[in-house]
């Protein structure tokens, strides 16, 4: 039943995403409207999906890595939806959709592979902390988007290309608003979350820290992230360097989502996820 609900998803999602490229193309606001009616019955779908995976695991939808780039995307959803109420750029989810999708694309193609939870993640403190960082990082994965529209646009205006694709994005002053505004709130879910990662690991294994790959570059992801807003807040940051700077700092990101999980080791593995456990 579950998977039901994952499909359903999907597909709203990927029909939302053709509607908005769609739209950008035809710029027919029928079409934007129907695209993000779609987008948000794909969002809750995917809500439902995540409750029968939460209620089945007994922790957080995150145990390895279909559940967690299906959960990454839901969370993008979200922060879309608030930047909509906030902005009201029907353009957005021309970029944001899409994306979203393609992790859900992702997470479809990968085999499940049901094995239980060790009993060690069956803590709501597990889902304090998954749940901040992944907010955080669908902040940041809106700052990335907004970067790549801030560095399209701007290339656009100085070939003097007008009309078009030009007319199709913002102003150059909006989006970088748009990546101001992601780094401003993202980094302080990012934060929260390590530190409720810390205590975590203190309550489970003893020690706030073990120098696990993970949790190396997620600090060295933290420094990225934190130079960019000091250099926005306090240098005065903005436009050009600050969309570089978040390309590359969400690059360092996923390489910690994806790499480090994945390749690195450690008990952030998603391997680590499962039994057979001691714990």
């Amino acid at each position: 039943m579950a998977f039901f609900w994952f499909n359903l998803a999907l597909f709203l999602e990927l029909l939302a995403s053709g509607g908005f490229i769609v739209y950008i193309i035809k710029q027919q606001k029928w079409v934007y409207r129907w695209s993000n009616r779609i987008l948000l019955a794909g969002l809750i779908c995917h809500t439902i999906f995540l409750y029968y995976r939460y209620y089945s695991l007994g922790t957080a939808p995150v145990v390895d890595l279909k559940s967690a780039l299906c959960f990454f995307s839901w969370c993008i959803l979200c922060i879309y939806f608030v930047f909509q109420l906030r902005f009201k750029l029907m353009v957005l989810g021309s970029f944001v959709a899409p994306f979203s999708a393609f992790l859900m694309i992702i997470s479809f193609a990968i085999p499940l592979v049901e094995t239980p939870v060790r009993p060690i993640f069956k803590t709501l403190w597990l889902t304090i902390h998954v749940g901040s960082v992944f907010m955080g990082n669908a902040f940041f994965a809106v700052a990335f988007l907004s970067a790549i529209m801030y560095l399209l646009q701007e290339r656009h205006i100085k070939r003097k290309r007008l009309g078009a694709f030009y007319d199709r994005l913002p102003s150059l002053a909006t989006l970088d608003g748009i990546n101001h505004y992601s780094i401003v709130y993202g980094f302080p879910f990012l934060t929260f979350g390590m530190i409720t990662g810390s205590v975590y690991a203190q309550l489970a294994l003893g020690t706030y820290w073990q120098w696990d790959p993970k949790e190396v570059w997620s600090m060295i992801t933290w420094l990225f992230y934190a130079a960019l807003l000091h250099q926005r807040l306090v240098a005065g940051w903005q436009g050009r360097r600050a969309a570089i700077m978040s390309i590359i700092c969400f690059c360092i990101l996923i390489f910690t989502f994806l790499g480090a999980s994945l390749w690195l080791g450690g008990y952030h593995s998603f391997n680590e996820f499962g039994a057979p456990s001691k714990l």
